[in-house]
């Protein structure tokens, strides 16, 4: 990984980007978008002058492109052609940076960086871009969703105006797109105003203006997309690249199953011989793949992915994958475990090919430079990837400053209604720990909230930890602080489990799903029980040191567990919560239970301390 931040960074005059996209179906099936793509040309992109009552009286001058410059970037025959990707993954919506060890990202030294923020991002993909006219931005999911106030309060189309803002071209879809159901992320995608809520400041909402690709996703008993399965964009030289668009075929397992129970995620591997082909047919050369899919822990392949040999440090799905996708894909752009890496792996022709990710957040973007042949085709031995860390004292770049304030005084009264104190931080996503602080305090609410549906205990689990509490100034926490660690507001239900019951989802955390990857619930102070790390699958769950309010965990009683609406369906494959009886709940949301419990358990006199560990003991380290 690397960092271009030496010293400070002038920003460049905005850069305005041009796209220009007509809708061409290849046949009845693909309902593919062919993006002729220039700097500048035909079609103005909308910007945040474009959108509410900022428009009024501006007017936006684009420079004609000179013959010159036209000609420079037509290939002679024979001639290579350079081309530049940046990439994006898991961006969630941040708008700004991501206070506290969340935000941070590790050099290799082990230092720290606090990273992120669209500005800064804006600012540092105007310096590495300039002067490349073939030049792309694109996406590999998570764009939006789980996201801080600020976007999520107009239901992140001010995000996907940031995007656009950005230049973006093209996305692949990834699991958290479709947490408000398939309807809204095409919504999101064709426009429209929200069923609910309505129209957003500046009148209705026109969609976004990059194609949003979901190839291997259909509604149940169809073979058709739900959304484009690919795009081609044409270069100014008339090079054409293709990209198909995928999320991993095991996205149910992170959402809510109420979401997405009218949709079908099909294996990932079949559907891109089937558009990889097509694009063939076409005459496109030049593949890339989107594919919301990443490595199987995080921290694994950032570290010299290829310093064992090719690949040898990436594990997970995305390997299988990218080893197994038809060698016409020249380059993988991934998403979805929010670390960075640089990879190659193999084809099944037995030909390098680099596989990439950047940090989520905005942290870092992955620059990915090629050069085309003369017949288009990417010249393997001329891929080149960097991963950059986008440090939060890079200047900012001024339009992009200025549509987040926008959106930012849009939902300042909300977002700034103090909640509650806090003595000191509160790590929760950015901690190392298994036992997370703010996993531990966030359990507690829920317990409280749900005492009414007789709670004994609660359990989260820890992907729905999104930031960190950090404690500024005063100690004061507002709703946007509150809010961004628990951006879901997905409702708690409260049901009975057998103490076998109890103990079967405590041992889910070390077998099936998370056998490879043990994935700790964070517990409400009621539980406590010890791991030996030394053992492996299920067994790693001392049984006997099971307890419920000091009590031993005897498998005839029966307990009161609350948890979220994921995790009671079943979510991250902890089914047994799916056996629980007398469900009852659905009245309060995880957030409202943060906000009460904040509430209720701070003053400004009196700020809440972080919880002190001890609720898992760990053993055989």
């Amino acid at each position: 990984m690397s960092d271009i931040s030496n010293g400070p960074v002038a920003p460049p005059p905005p850069a305005i980007r041009t796209t220009s996209t007509s809708a061409s179906a290849s046949n009845s099936t693909s309902n593919s978008t062919s993006n002729s793509t220039s700097r500048p040309g035909s079609r103005l992109k909308r910007t945040l002058f474009g959108y509410g009552a900022a428009a009024v009286g501006l007017v936006l001058c684009v420079p004609a492109a000179s013959a010159t410059a036209a000609g420079s970037e037509r290939a002679a025959p024979g001639e290579e052609v350079p081309v530049q990707l940046l990439a994006l993954n898991d961006l969630h919506g941040n708008l700004d940076p991501v206070e506290g060890p969340a935000g941070r990202v590790q050099r290799g030294d082990g230092a720290g960086v606090q990273a992120g923020g669209l500005p800064q991002l804006a600012t540092l993909m105007d310096t590495v871009r300039d002067g490349r006219p073939n030049s792309l931005v694109v996406g590999a999911g998570d764009m939006i969703g789980g996201s801080p106030l600020v976007s999520a309060y107009y239901h992140d189309e001010p995000t996907v105006h940031a995007l656009e803002q950005l230049g973006l071209d093209v996305s692949s879809v990834g699991n958290h797109e479709f947490d408000e159901g398939p309807e809204e992320l095409k919504r999101m995608d064709g426009g429209g105003c929200h069923p609910t809520d309505g129209c957003a400041p500046g009148g209705a909402y026109d969609g976004a203006d990059f194609p949003y690709l979901a190839a291997n996703v259909t509604r149940k008993g169809s073979t058709d997309p739900l959304l484009r399965p690919y795009t081609v964009n044409t270069l100014p030289g008339g090079q054409k690249i293709g990209f198909i668009g995928l999320v991993t075929r095991t996205a149910p397992e992170a959402i809510n199953a109420s979401s997405v129970r009218d949709v079908e995620f099909h294996d990932e591997r079949a559907v891109i011989q089937r558009y990889s082909k097509e694009l063939k047919q076409q005459g496109v050369e030049a593949q890339v793949l989107l594919i919301h899919e990443g490595e199987t822990t995080n921290g694994v392949a950032g570290r010299g992915c290829d310093t064992d040999g090719p690949g040898a440090r990436l594990r997970g799905r995305i390997k299988d994958i990218a080893e197994q996708t038809p060698s016409a894909v020249d380059l993988i752009v991934s998403g979805h475990s929010h670390d960075s890496y640089e990879c190659t792996v193999t084809d099944p022709a037995g030909r390098p090919r680099m596989v990439t990710q950047a940090d989520s957040f905005g942290r870092s973007f992955t620059d990915l430079r090629f050069s085309l042949d003369g017949e288009g085709e990417v010249i393997r031995e001329s891929v080149r990837a960097t991963n950059h860390v986008v440090p939060v004292t890079t200047p900012k770049q001024p339009a992009m400053t200025e549509l987040v304030e926008t959106w930012r005084d849009r939902s300042a009264a909300a977002a700034n209604r103090i909640v509650g104190h806090i003595s000191a931080d509160i790590p929760g996503r950015g901690s190392t720990k298994e036992e997370k602080p703010l996993g531990s305090l966030i359990a507690d609410a829920q317990t409280e909230a749900t005492r009414g549906h007789g709670a004994d205990l609660a359990l989260l689990n820890p992907g729905g930890l999104r930031a960190d509490l950090v404690h500024k100034g005063d100690g004061a926490v507002t709703y946007a602080d509150a809010y961004r660690t628990q951006p879901f507001g997905t409702r708690m239900w409260t049901m009975t489990l057998t103490g076998e019951q109890l103990i079967d989802v405590l041992q889910e955390q070390f077998s099936g799903a998370n056998a490879q990857a043990p994935r700790f619930l964070q517990l409400s102070s009621a539980l406590s029980y010890s791991v030996d790390m030394s053992r492996t699958g299920a067994d790693r769950l001392l049984v006997d040191t099971v307890e419920v309010k000091g009590k031993r965990v005897q498998p005839t009683d029966s307990y009161r567990v609350t948890a979220n609406e994921f995790l009671a369906d079943g979510g991250n494959g902890f089914t047994t919560f799916t056996k629980g009886t007398d469900r009852e709940g659905g009245d309060i949301t995880d957030l409202d239970a943060l906000v009460d419990y904040l509430g209720h358990h701070s003053t400004a006199d009196a700020p809440l301390a972080p919880p002190a560990p001890g609720r898992i003991t760990f053993t055989g380290r």
